[in-house]
């Protein structure tokens, strides 16, 4: 195979993860393989030398990037640059699109012969389908999570692969995860985010939600995992909660609380897909502003916006979004899933379904995506 050297480029930690897996399987495959660009710190353990902290890039939202305009702009030529003078075989672009693609831009515009590779192919499937074919002029290879998006890409002329979802290579939890959960009463598993402005405008509504379901079952316990960041916010929101929250930070605890919960109440997201990997019943919430939730249903192309349902083509985890997202709607749907075997039985199928679809048990995917990475790089 010889000697390769690719850029690689990621801007936040779930893109720091899969750029780790991608790194660790490209060096089991072609030991002759060398690494440069930017990553943080998963990346830079499997060998890579960062041009400069990827946190410069881990900004969401339009009233976080303005202030950064400038900066980031150079630091996209300062990324393309590198790219071109140091000689790399191939780009490599890990999620966070409206930076990875201008660098992608700015290197086929200066060499339009080398090989540009995008990791996590954008949700074309429920919006902005146009995005494919703008994406199409600067990538010439996708990896992809969901193993039906292969069709919307190669559709638009680029080549795609299917390489499972990182979920199905985390560890669950072992027997002494579990131990700190155990107790009488039905255990709660409650995810409201991991941003600030989520945790803030959901919190009122799962404590009262949580109000109406502890009528039903008075024993009801309730924990909640967070990041350490926002915890202290975490327990100021929740402490007038019905039941008082057992906030855990660390993983190895969330671990144990995904395994044992008895159903979660979770903000819309990939969560979805932790709990399905522990096969813990769900019922997914979600709130927004008005403006933010008209303009996602005039241009959504689904009609969940729930992976589990998505993947396994169900709907069976019920969601309550934008003027659904009450107490009065969640709460029977809790009680339901916590009273009802057949219910739990439906998700329990759908959970496994979607684990099997996105690659559990076979190759892991971030050996299956280097894998894919060395075909595309070798295909005549």
């Amino acid at each position: 195979m010889g000697a390769l050297r690719l850029f690689l480029l990621a801007g936040e930690p779930s893109g720091d993860r899969l750029g780790a897996a991608l790194m660790a399987g490209l060096k089991q495959l072609n030991p002759e393989v060398t690494f440069f660009g930017v990553g943080g710190p998963l990346m830079q353990a499997q060998g890579m030398v960062s041009l400069f902290p990827m946190q410069e890039l881990s900004v969401m939202g339009i009233a976080e990037i303005l202030p950064k305009y400038f900066h980031l702009k150079r630091r996209i030529r300062q990324c393309a640059d590198a790219v071109l003078d140091g000689a790399a075989d191939a780009l490599i672009t890990i999620d966070s699109p409206d930076f990875s693609l201008r660098v992608a831009a700015l290197v086929k515009n200066a060499r339009e012969g080398l090989p540009t590779i995008h990791y996590v192919a954008p949700s074309v499937w429920a919006w902005r389908p146009k995005r494919a074919a703008k994406m199409a002029r600067v990538i010439d290879h996708v990896l992809a999570l969901l193993p039906f998006e292969p069709p919307y890409m190669q559709a638009e002329g680029m080549t795609c692969d299917f390489v499972g979802h990182p979920v199905v290579a985390e560890p669950l939890a072992e027997g002494g995860d579990t131990a700190a959960f155990e107790g009488e009463g039905p255990l709660v598993l409650v995810l409201p985010g991991s941003r600030r402005s989520e945790v803030t405008r959901l919190a009122p509504v799962f404590g009262a939600t949580l109000a109406r379901l502890k009528q039903r079952h008075p024993d009801l316990r309730v924990v909640l995992p967070s990041l350490p960041v926002i915890a202290p916010l975490v327990q100021e929101l929740t402490a007038n909660w019905p039941v008082s929250p057992q906030i855990v930070t660390d993983t190895e605890a969330k671990r144990g609380a995904f395994a044992v919960a008895d159903v979660a109440l979770a903000a819309s997201g990939t969560v979805s897909l932790e709990l399905a990997a522990n096969g813990c019943p769900m019922v997914i919430a979600y709130d927004m502003h008005w403006f933010s939730l008209w303009l996602m249903r005039r241009l959504a192309l689904i009609d969940t916006v729930t992976l589990v349902n998505l993947v396994s083509e169900t709907r069976v985890v019920p969601e309550f979004i934008g003027p659904d997202c009450r107490p009065d709607k969640i709460a029977p749907a809790l009680d339901h899933l916590l009273t009802d075997e057949s219910a739990r039985m439906q998700q329990a199928q759908a959970m496994e379904l979607t684990m099997e679809r996105l690659g559990r048990g076979g190759e892991p995917p971030g050996l299956r995506a280097a894998r894919s990475v060395l075909n595309f790089l070798n295909a005549p």
